[in-house]
């Protein structure tokens, strides 16, 4: 062994001082820059190589895909702060509300519907958790199913697309944005379609747990629903068309289908009255702070990865994950095992730029499809994400829910849910065409 102890030392000690709260962007230029003055004193490390920084630097800035990440930030964050993701939620709530389990239900398909129109999850589990869990308490439904419901469906914009996660997971592994929103698109499906089965069945099984709303409660009909109905839900099913379908169809890019869906959302806030000069303020202000956080991390970890690769990291690396045992699935059960217990405790961000790096050489030279090795990652990472006790979901819900509902109530709400998930991933897994089956059909419409 050269100077490879070097390297693992440099992760060790990045870890743990990312682990002690510091900020993941100056925890990797903070490494790089001591690791790579002692690779520098012990003979290990060129510091001529830092010239190549701006010309990495200067392309990561004029990669336009990245572009897609301001302008579907930008979205999430007018149909958040307008008021149109409450008014979603409220409505497909009353067109459910006198099933058994209707409001459940109407959680699911609005975290899956915001999912694919604002990709940020925070904000979609906050305002499901304000508006829905006190009324679901309140009409007698079991307090873990409701909590439970909020997160993992609030956890869909992680998956589904225009994820913010898959943008950048694209950047990291090399493969096309749209391809990667098109593989996903049927696993996020399924993950909700698992949420809705299950909250059928406890219907079917244990009505108690998911009580429709009273007879005596007064709800809207007729005209009146269709109004609210045409003025609230279909406005958004028309944009996740005229994003998405503009990119499955190959009309646009995801970039360009990013832009027409921030507008969009500009002109559905303008059409409900909404679009005010504050609006745009706060809007803008949200797509500044997380574009400007993304961009920086950017920076930094290429200056980690370029001390890193030079001392060895990458290869060293690389050769311990091509020669586990079992080869192909060796690596597979490894790389979802690490991923899954770095999403305990880490954003997914500072996943993509810890962790992708140094899996995805030894998955090309294990000839793994790239597309279908991202999506599994992407639904790894939202299982983790409501995972107990530290998922992030959890905090979230936590920081918005009524008295009546405890920290325990939240975390052991996302168990079942954690169940769904990792059945949704083993079938991922099995049936790669779950993943590849809207690529090929796209690839064969295209040619």
């Amino acid at each position: 062994m050269g100077f490879e102890w070097l390297a693992i030392l440099m992760f060790v000690g990045f870890f743990f001082i990312l682990m002690s709260g510091y900020p993941v962007a100056f925890s990797f230029a903070g490494t790089a820059i001591v690791f790579g003055l002692i690779g520098t004193a012990v003979g290990a490390f060129n510091p001529a190589r830092l010239l190549l920084l701006p010309n990495s630097w200067f392309g990561t800035m004029s990669n336009f895909t990245l572009l897609a990440i301001p302008f579907f930030v930008f979205l999430g964050a007018v149909l958040e702060k307008s008021g149109l993701a409450e008014e979603l939620l409220e409505t497909i709530g009353i067109v459910l509300s006198r099933v058994r389990g209707g409001l459940a239900l109407a959680v699911v398909l609005v975290g899956t519907v915001l999912a694919a129109t604002t990709g940020v999850v925070a904000a979609t589990v906050i305002v499901m958790g304000m508006l829905s869990l006190p009324v679901m308490i309140r009409y007698g439904y079991d307090k873990k199913l409701a909590a439970g419901v909020i997160v993992a469906s609030g956890t869909l914009a992680q998956l589904i697309p225009p994820s913010l996660v898959l943008v950048i997971l694209s950047d990291q592994i090399g493969v096309s944005v749209g391809d990667l929103f098109l593989g996903a698109l049927i696993p996020g499906l399924m993950l909700s379609g698992s949420y809705i089965l299950y909250i059928l069945g406890l219907a079917f099984f244990q009505p108690e747990k998911v009580p429709p709303i009273p007879a005596d409660v007064e709800i809207p009909q007729g005209r009146q629903l269709i109004k609210k109905v045409f003025k609230a839900v279909v406005p958004p099913i028309l944009l996740i068309f005229a994003v998405l379908g503009s990119i499955f169809f190959g009309v646009a890019t995801p970039t360009e289908a990013g832009a027409v869906g921030a507008v969009g959302a500009s002109v559905l806030a303008a059409f409900n009255k909404r679009l005010t000069p504050q609006l745009i303020r706060d809007a803008a202000h949200s797509t500044a702070v997380i574009t400007s956080l993304v961009v920086m991390i950017l920076f930094c970890s290429s200056m980690f990865s370029l001390v890193f690769d030079a001392l060895g990291g990458k290869t060293l690396i690389t050769n311990l994950l091509t020669g586990l045992p079992g080869g192909y699935w060796g690596f597979l059960i490894v790389s979802n095992l690490a991923i899954f217990a770095l999403g305990v405790f880490l954003e997914f961000m500072e996943i993509c730029f810890i962790a992708m790096p140094l899996f995805v050489p030894a998955a090309q030279a294990l000839n793994i499809d790239m597309v279908w090795f991202g999506v599994v990652m992407a639904i790894n990472l939202q299982t983790a994400f409501i995972s107990p006790p530290v998922g992030f979901s959890l905090f979230y819900l936590q920081s918005v829910a009524p008295k009546e509902v405890s920290t325990f109530d939240i975390h052991k709400s996302a168990i079942p849910f954690m169940v769904l998930q990792f059945i949704v991933l083993l079938i991922v897994i099995a049936f790669p065409q779950t993943v590849r089956w809207l690529i090929d059909i796209s690839a064969t419409t295209g040619s």
